[in-house]
């Protein structure tokens, strides 16, 4: 049976039919499935991202070093750094854009937990924390927390402030994270206002742009990278109702601004409305949270100007003059960290579709095992001989009109889940240490003392940024231990 003469011709003049050499010799369920995938995939899509991406890479050789990175200009940015009245100030203005209803928060959560030594998705992990609390409990318990508060700030009635969450897996982890939210009831949120969606992926390559076959009869993919968040907006929700998508869901609950950021940060304040309320004062339409470089080699992405455009500059972008520039106030010049912490208006994410054309994916040139067109085996190569195309989340700073940034303290906003346990930096031990930390300044900040050695971790349902502890002043802690109500604190003093 000859592959349909419709789905040839699309191939052919795509320059891709060899992705048909076995049809004939596939049983018909394996034809169904190549069948299946070949009309879902958009392979002139997929043509147009690799010629833009080696033009592209091309271009950026060609000029590197011609375009002038520059730091921010002082009116993009601002910091909550030593600045209580302007937090103060911010932070109303958030909860009340949240307690009208008007903020999603988006997490990317599509990665495994691969370099921790697990398989499953990221955000089961467990730092170790007394409670064993995973991330996306402490995530979810940040959210349930921050309507409260919000539906408090405004009169509201408790449970009539609600913040959506969107949660984007990928293929390997969809079924994963929905099983473990359903198995742990949505940590207490009520599971309409939850909502997943998944990560787009793209055909990984050869080095001159031909589709490889992962077998004879499935198309090799990968994941379009945390950039392909955008497009994912724009999918159906499911194959039932084409016209129910993320961007529809976010008109349909009158969504004006949105928060993203990704699942490994266990300090991450989400729906943060300080950094909202910022925003909506400066009138942004995207913006980026950021913090100070630790030292001027730190390898991290700062947000900079490349030319007259807001880009996220790689260390390795930057010459060694540059990193070590300083202010007149004695700060690194291009300070300003890149932690994947976003905010958009619900307008520009919509309007990503209008210049995704003009965006460059990155390659990533990788060995890919595949299926040699010749004899129908699998080969699994010793030296890169294909490439995987990425989209990054920042990829869009260039386009936006109202750009902001807005720099925070490292120590309470940023420890990234990287690395395997004993790694010794960005580690499960590092994570633990550093949110059993922020918690006993809560406490300090509050009025108590708390003993050398002592460890009280403090659920997010108890306080969101160290509100809510005022009982705690002149008391000292003496005994470790964890707590999901204020009033339990009594019991370790």
């Amino acid at each position: 049976m000859p592959a349909p003469e419709s789905l040839r011709k699309r191939y052919e003049a795509a320059g891709q039919d060899h992705l048909l050499t076995f049809w004939d010799d596939l049983s018909d369920s394996e034809r169904d499935e190549l069948h299946a995938q070949l009309e879902a995939l958009d392979i002139e899509r997929v043509n147009r991202i690799y010629r833009k991406a080696i033009s592209s890479e091309k271009e950026a050789a060609e000029h590197a070093g011609q375009e002038a990175i520059e730091p921010l200009p002082e009116d993009a940015a601002d910091s909550v750094i030593g600045d209580p009245e302007k937090e103060h100030e911010w932070r109303a203005v958030g909860l009340q854009a949240i307690a009208r209803g008007e903020v999603g928060v988006l997490l990317m959560a599509g990665g495994q937990g691969t370099r921790l030594g697990s398989t499953a998705p990221k955000g089961c992990y467990d730092i170790g924390l007394p409670s064993h609390k995973s991330l996306f409990q402490y995530q979810a318990e940040r959210i349930a927390r921050l309507q409260t508060l919000a539906a408090e700030s405004a009169g509201k009635s408790a449970g009539s402030v609600v913040i959506p969450w969107y949660v984007m897996t990928s293929g390997p982890t969809r079924v994963a994270t929905e099983t473990f939210f359903t198995e742990h009831k949505f940590f207490g949120l009520d599971s309409k206002h939850v909502i997943f969606f998944e990560q787009g992926t793209l055909p990984c390559l050869t080095m001159e742009g031909k589709v490889l076959l992962e077998t004879r009869s499935r198309v090799a993919v990968a994941p379009d990278g945390n950039g392909g968040l955008y497009a994912a907006l724009r999918q159906p929700l499911s194959p039932s109702d084409q016209s129910h998508t993320v961007l529809s869901d976010l008109d349909r609950r009158k969504i004006l601004y949105v928060h993203s950021y990704c699942v490994d940060n266990c300090l991450v304040k989400i729906a943060d409305p300080v950094f909202l309320g910022y925003c909506i004062q400066k009138q942004a339409d995207c913006a980026a949270k950021v913090v100070p470089k630790a030292h001027p080699t730190e390898s991290v992405g700062v947000v900079a100007r490349r030319g007259d455009k807001f880009s996220v500059v790689e260390y390795s972008e930057i010459s060694k003059e540059q990193a070590e520039r300083r202010t007149p106030a004695g700060e690194l010049a291009f300070r300003a960290g890149n932690i994947a912490n976003h905010f958009y208006t619900t307008p520009f994410l919509r309007s990503t579709a209008s210049f995704e054309d003009e965006l460059a994916y990155h390659i990533a040139r990788k060995k890919i095992a595949h299926v040699d067109l010749a004899s129908g085996q699998t080969v699994k190569p010793a030296k890169p001989n294909g490439m995987k195309l990425e989209m990054f989340v920042f990829d869009v700073f260039p386009f936006t009109k109202h750009f902001a940034v807005l720099e925070v303290a490292r120590a309470e906003e940023f420890s990234p889940l990287k690395n395997a346990p004993g790694t010794g930096s960005d580690d499960p031990e590092m994570s633990r240490r550093d949110l059993l930390a922020q918690h006993r300044r809560f406490l300090e900040a509050a009025g108590a003392t708390v003993e050398e050695g002592v460890e009280i971790e403090l659920s997010p349902l108890v306080t969101y940024a160290g509100e809510g502890l005022a009982s705690v002043k002149g008391k000292t802690f003496t005994r470790s231990g964890y707590v999901e109500a204020v009033e339990e604190l009594d019991a370790l003093v």
